[in-house]
C-alpha cells in the first residue's frame, strides 16, 4: 500500500506558521504524498510566499453548522443537526462497524465528532494511511478520534500554547499521548515538561527542532551593518515588544546611535504606537507592519541586531521555537532573546546570540548597545549561529526523522486502546 499523509490543522495556511509549510515541503521535496485537512479557513490578511510551492491538496473540513451536502441529507431545511446526522451515515457506509466506534467519541464536542466522522471518510476514499496533527488541541482531538473510527494511526507536534497555556486540559492532553503512536515537541524543554508533568504517558514523545531550508537562506555578514535593531513578530503580549521600546528609550537616553524597526501587526499595535508616543520615541522606533517573507529577509539582513524579547504571558502563552529566530540566524544577523521554553537551545548565550532575563528592558539595552557598538562580536555570534543551524535545523534532516516516525507507526488494536485509557 502507498504511504500518504493525512497533515491535521486548526487553519491553513497561517502567517505565523512557517514551520508547517517548511515541514511540508521538505516532505514533499522526499517524494511523500501529503493531503492537508483544515478545520477552519483561513483569516491573515498576508501570507509567506513559501505557500504556492506546496503542492498538497487542502481540504476544509467545515463545523455541522456549516455542513455539506450528501445523499444523507434528508431535509430541506438542513440544520446543524441534520448535516451531524447525515455525516455519521455517510462515515459508516466506508467504515466497517462504524456505529459500534462511535463509542470512542464519549464526551468529546459535537464539532469535534462532526470533523472526525468526515475526516474518517475521506481519509477512507483518499487512501490517507497516517494522520498527522500540529498541535495538541482540537486538530489533535479530531485526529485522535478519526484514527480510532478508521484504524488509521496518528501522531501530532506538540508547539508550546498547546502545552503551556493556562486552558490546556491535562486530561485531554494526557490521553492524546497514551494513545498516538508517537508524540514530537520542539525543544528539549517541552519534552522535559511533558515528562515531568505527565510520567508515564509522556514516554513516546520525542524532541525534533523546527528546522529551515537553508538553500533560501544565504547567510551575509553583519559587519558593516548600519545601528539598525529590527524585530518580527506578532504584535501580542507573549512577544514581548513592550520591553524592545522601554529598551529603546534607554538607548535613546545614554544618545547610543540606532534605528528600531518592528514588522507584524497584531492586537497590541494601538498600545504599541500609544508608548511609542509617550516615550518620544517616533523618529528612531517604527512599527512597519506585515510584509511577505522575502521583504522581511531583506530588512532582517540590514539589521545590526535582531530583538526577540519574548516573555510568557500572563495567561501561560509563551513561545517555543520561533522560526523567525532561526531565519534571522541562518541569514547572519545576530540575535538577543530571553531565556523562555527552549530559546537558549538556539540562541546560546554568548556562543550563537545574547540571552537577557524577561521582562527586564535594562539588560536588553545593554545587550543591544554591545551589538550595535561591537562589529567583530556580531561576527563571532552570527558565525556560531549559522553553523548551529546548519548542523541541528535543517529541515531536510529533521523532517526525515519525522518521516521515520510516520513510517514505524502501527495502527492501535482495540485491547491497545483500552489498556492505555484505562
Amino acid at each position: 500500500m502507498s504511504v500518504r499523509i493525512g497533515y491535521i490543522l486548526k487553519r491553513y495556511p497561517r502567517y505565523s506558521e512557517t514551520f508547517v509549510v517548511n515541514e511540508i515541503l521538505a516532505h514533499e521535496a522526499a517524494g511523500l504524498d501529503i493531503e492537508i485537512f483544515a478545520l477552519r479557513p483561513p483569516c491573515d490578511t498576508h501570507f509567506q510566499n513559501i505557500i504556492s510551492q506546496v503542492r498538497a491538496t487542502v481540504n476544509y473540513i467545515r463545523k455541522p453548522i456549516q455542513g455539506r451536502m450528501s445523499e444523507s441529507l434528508n431535509s430541506l431545511v438542513p440544520t446543524a443537526a441534520s448535516y451531524f446526522w447525515a455525516e455519521l451515515q455517510e462515515a459508516s457506509k466506508v467504515i466497517p462497524d462504524f456505529w459500534s466506534k462511535l463509542a470512542y467519541a464519549q464526551g468529546e464536542q459535537a464539532s469535534t465528532v462532526y470533523q472526525a466522522a468526515w475526516l474518517a471518510r475521506e481519509a477512507r476514499l483518499k487512501g490517507i494511511t497516517h494522520f498527522h496533527a500540529h498541535f495538541g488541541t482540537v486538530a489533535t482531538s479530531v485526529a485522535r478520534l478519526a484514527s480510532h473510527f478508521t484504524g488509521i494511526p496518528y501522531t501530532f507536534t506538540a508547539h508550546a500554547k498547546d502545552i503551556f497555556h493556562e486552558s490546556v486540559e491535562l486530561e485531554d492532553m494526557q490521553r492524546k499521548l497514551k494513545d498516538a503512536a508517537t508524540v514530537v515537541t520542539v525543544s528539549d524543554y517541552n519534552l522535559n515538561y511533558l515528562q515531568k508533568t505527565y510520567g508515564a504517558a509522556a514516554k513516546r514523545v520525542q524532541r525534533i527542532y523546527n528546522g529551515l531550508d537553508l538553500r533560501q537562506l544565504q547567510y551575509s555578514s553583519p559587519a558593516d551593518r548600519p545601528p539598525l535593531i529590527i524585530s518580527v513578530s506578532r504584535l501580542i503580549e507573549k512577544k514581548g515588544l513592550s520591553i524592545l521600546i522601554d529598551a529603546c528609550a534607554i538607548l535613546k537616553r545614554i544618545n547610543c546611535d540606532f534605528q528600531c524597526q518592528i514588522v507584524g501587526t497584531g492586537a497590541l499595535e494601538a498600545v504599541l504606537q500609544q508608548k511609542i508616543q509617550d516615550l518620544g520615541l517616533q523618529s528612531t522606533v517604527e512599527i512597519v507592519g506585515p510584509r511577505p517573507q522575502n521583504d522581511v529577509f531583506k530588512l532582517v539582513q540590514q539589521a545590526a541586531v535582531f530583538a526577540a524579547p519574548y516573555i510568557i504571558g500572563q495567561d501561560g502563552n509563551r513561545d517555543g521555537l520561533p522560526t523567525v529566530l532561526l531565519e534571522a540566524m541562518a541569514l547572519g544577523t545576530p540575535c538577543i532573546s530571553t531565556d523562555v521554553t527552549g530559546i537558549p537551545e538556539l540562541v546560546r548565550d554568548r556562543q550563537t546570540g545574547l540571552i537577557v532575563p524577561q521582562h527586564d528592558a535594562e539588560q536588553l539595552a545593554i545587550a543591544l548597545q554591545q551589538l550595535l557598538t561591537n562589529p567583530a562580536l556580531r561576527v563571532k555570534l552570527s558565525n556560531q549561529a549559522r553553523q548551529l543551524i546548519e548542523s541541528e535545523f535543517d529541515i531536510h534532516c529533521n523532517s526525515a526523522e519525522l518521516r521515520a516516525i510516520f513510517d514505524a507507526a502501527e495502527p492501535m488494536t482495540l485491547k491497545e486502546f483500552v489498556i492505555r485509557n484505562s
